[in-house]
């Protein structure tokens, strides 16, 4: 008999990993053991060299549900003597590896028929896991993952939970977050008094569907943290909902009950519904069908909404007691992040809702739901937003990563953080718009948590070359106390260096056209950048063209309010004054003129603006209240022709060759003013305008005779723009991000692997 050792690296913890080998093992009578480590999941047994290599390539070959395997090696070891196989706890072993971390998942279809059926334990119990499904990341606080080491660790087993999770035959066999009504996590629904309303299922339950119906505001703590929560056909609690939020006219996301309802009112593909499904159970972008009374104020000006299924136990009850449709917004207060605590919602959330419905079981990562979207036409995926049930694991065996402690902090806006450890890389959940206090106290309170959890110090920092993002600051102020070096990386250079990584295109042997389109980031010319064309070749980037610089006036002011995006990018051109002079205060109108004609401005590129510009000249929005509102209502106008006339188009705004190295803003704007004054169509010239960025890049291409393009930065987001961008460069090699945002959500990502390029 020979003693053998299998080491499995990946996301393996938190899967049902450890149950599904020892049963195996059981079965083939084989002796030994199996354990969490540092290093995944280590397996060690006695067996003839042919029934261990046969163990080994069933494993691997059939591996549980939610189970990712990045690495697996078997070899022979000095033989030990083992008297039965068994599941062992966590190894004290220091080994030379960091398992991965898996997500929550939505409940499975066990414990689902668990939870509905009368006769069960667990009826009605919103808390109901097992191996397969539930919390997983938002619990952990220590690794590896071990109930102990999980938020899980206050809540002693009952007697029928222990037997489940010790019983090798039960789906609950180790399950670290397993429990019942007789070991349960206490639930309550309380009122802005902080009196407990009720504590029962069916009374929560009942009094819920209730308030809902009596148009009030429920939040309610799921598995990331609170949503805010009303009945989403009731146009005075939609109403209030905005205006106790302070969001005027941003998009709110709609929890239904099953997928009849979501077939009943909206457009759905295969692959979308394939995605709402998914053990993610993310908000889904859907075309409304305006088959059914929702309130107009869900999605004002949009043709689609965010739809998710009811996916956790507590969220299924609900629904299936109320049947409608739901509001369920993140449970949080203007400009501050989610809230996942129960005394600060109970401090914060009533400013907001009229009840809470808490637990008591700790969050110890907070987290918003996951935002994905498909184009119409060619169904390309485009994920809005990368959160629970998706980070922070990010899984590329084909790259072959430094062994250095490496963190990347990312952007300012839509920001996230990276974490390169032993070689496997770990992207957070979107951490939001680090511009306020309780943004960055919270963004630093992660950065620390993922520290702590390995245990581990960074060797290098890397940060945006912006000096006065919170990022970039807070990376350089950690550099000093850990006594470490920092290393810029340009904005844009991340975002192209982020989908060269997610394509695996860093050792390509042609020449890469970046096409790099967002609203700014910091050039190394000083400008603000946004309109890029790079090329990456032989292991080098240049910048090869860039949308003409225009003026960029009052900073932020010129990012909320399109009109001032419109004046300076249609300044001196004949004919726009008609189009602009209305916008403006007579006072405005001077002084912004004036600040014009002196040239003192910072000067841009950026496409983003340039999409603000376009909207606001044809009337659309000329202060937004939420970023990237212009770009939708443009985007959404630009639809409504191609969906009555197909992506087949000819006429582009850009009719002359390229400037050098520039793309002619002016000439862009004039064409789409002298449209104006034709009198044509606007939803004709918000066609044309989208239509004329897809030509250039075109051109571009055709002049650095590149053949692959990789597309990254906000401006993508737009699925209509990479409909047309797929439809009519179809000769060409085409990358988009696959598993990342192309918002600024990759820019940690990028800032690894332009490091990655540039030092390898």
């Amino acid at each position: 008999m020979i003693t053998w050792q299998i080491l499995i690296k990946g996301q393996v913890q938190g899967v049902g990993f450890r149950p599904y080998i020892y049963n195996k093992a059981i079965k083939l009578n084989l002796k030994g053991y199996v354990l969490n480590s540092t290093i995944g999941v280590q397996i060690e047994l006695n067996a003839s060299k042919k029934n261990a290599e046969e163990f080994y390539q069933d494993l691997i070959g059939n591996l549980p549900k939610n189970a990712i395997v990045t690495y697996n090696s078997i070899e022979k070891i000095p033989f030990i003597p083992f008297k039965n196989f068994e599941i062992r706890h966590s190894s004290s072993l220091k080994l030379d590896d960091a398992t991965l971390i898996a997500p929550e998942t939505t409940i499975c279809g066990d414990c689902k028929n668990e939870l509905l059926d009368p006769k069960n334990r667990r009826y009605r119990y919103p808390f109901i896991t097992c191996t397969n499904c539930g919390p997983r990341y938002s619990l952990i606080q220590e690794l590896p993952y071990d109930r102990e080491n999980t938020s899980m660790n206050t809540y002693t087993m009952c007697s029928n939970c222990s037997l489940e999770y010790l019983n090798p035959a039960d789906k609950r066999f180790y399950s670290q977050t397993n429990s019942c009504p007789n070991c349960s996590i206490k639930l309550k629904l309380i009122d802005s008094s902080l009196k407990t309303v009720a504590t029962d299922a069916s009374a929560w339950i009942d009094k819920i569907a209730e308030l809902w119906t009596a148009g009030k505001i429920v939040a309610i703590k799921g598995l990331g943290g609170f949503l805010l929560t009303c009945d989403a056909n009731n146009e005075n609690a939609v109403k209030s909902l905005r205006a106790k939020k302070r969001r005027p006219s941003k998009p709110f996301a709609l929890m239904v009950a099953n997928v009849e309802a979501i077939k009943r009112d909206f457009e759905v593909s295969d692959i979308e519904m394939k995605e709402l499904k998914s053990s993610a159970a993310p908000i889904v972008l859907l075309k409304n069908k305006n088959v059914h009374s929702y309130s107009k104020k869900i999605a004002p000006g949009l043709t689609h909404y965010g739809i998710m299924l009811a996916s956790t136990p507590l969220h299924i009850l609900l629904l299936n007691k109320y049947k409608g449709p739901i509001i369920a917004t993140s449970g949080n207060i203007h400009n501050i992040p989610i809230i996942y605590d129960n005394k600060v919602a109970e401090e914060k959330l009533f400013e907001i809702a009229d009840y809470i419905l808490e637990d008591d079981r700790e969050i110890r990562v907070s987290q918003d739901d996951s935002v994905i979207k498909f184009t119409p036409i060619a169904q390309q995926k485009i994920i809005l937003r990368r959160s629970k049930g998706l980070a922070p694991t990010y899984i590329n065996p084909k790259i072959n990563w430094t062994a250095q402690i490496i963190l990347a902090t990312g952007a300012l806006l839509k920001s996230t953080f990276l974490v390169l450890h032993k070689q496997n890389t770990y992207i957070s959940q979107y951490l939001g718009n680090l511009e306020g206090f309780e943004a960055q106290e919270n963004y630093k309170k992660i950065v620390q948590h993922f520290l702590q959890l390995f245990s581990i110090q960074p060797s290098l920092i890397l940060i945006d070359k912006h000096p006065e993002y919170f990022s970039s600051m807070f990376g350089l102020q950690l550099a000093k106390d850990y006594k470490i070096p920092t290393y810029k990386v340009q904005h844009h250079l991340a975002h192209f260096s982020a989908v060269l990584g997610e394509n695996n295109l860093i050792e390509t042997s042609v020449p890469v056209l970046g096409v790099i389109w967002d609203g700014m980031g910091l050039g190394d010319d000083g400008a603000i950048w946004g309109g890029e064309f790079f090329i990456y070749n032989n292991r080098n980037f240049s910048r090869a063209f860039h949308f003409e610089y225009y003026d960029y006036l009052l900073a932020d002011k010129m990012s909320e309010e399109p009109r001032i995006s419109a004046l300076a990018t249609s300044w001196d051109i004949p004919g726009a004054n008609e189009h602009l002079q209305e916008k403006f205060s007579e006072t405005e109108w001077k002084l912004y003129n004036k600040m014009l004609s002196s040239k003192t401005s910072i000067i841009s590129s950026s496409v983003g603006r340039i999409f603000d510009a376009v909207a606001s000249l044809l009337g659309l929005i000329d202060k937004q209240t939420y970023e990237g509102e212009a770009a939708m209502l443009l985007e959404n106008l630009a639809s409504k022709y191609f969906t009555s006339n197909h992506l087949t188009f000819k006429e582009s705004y850009f009719i002359k060759s390229l400037y050098l190295n520039t793309v002619s803003v002016k000439d862009l704007m004039q064409g789409i003013v002298e449209d104006l004054n034709l009198e044509l169509d606007k939803d004709f010239i918000a066609a044309k305008f989208h239509f004329s960025l897809v030509a250039i890049i075109k051109k571009v291409a055709e002049k650095q005779n590149a053949y692959k393009i990789a597309f990254s930065g906000g401006v993508f987001q737009n699925s209509l723009l990479v409909d047309l961008i797929k439809f009519h460069l179809k000769e060409y090699e085409l990358y988009f991000h696959k598993e990342l945002s192309p918002n600024d959500e990759n820019i940690s990502f990028g800032q690894l692997i332009y490091h990655h390029i540039n030092t390898t």
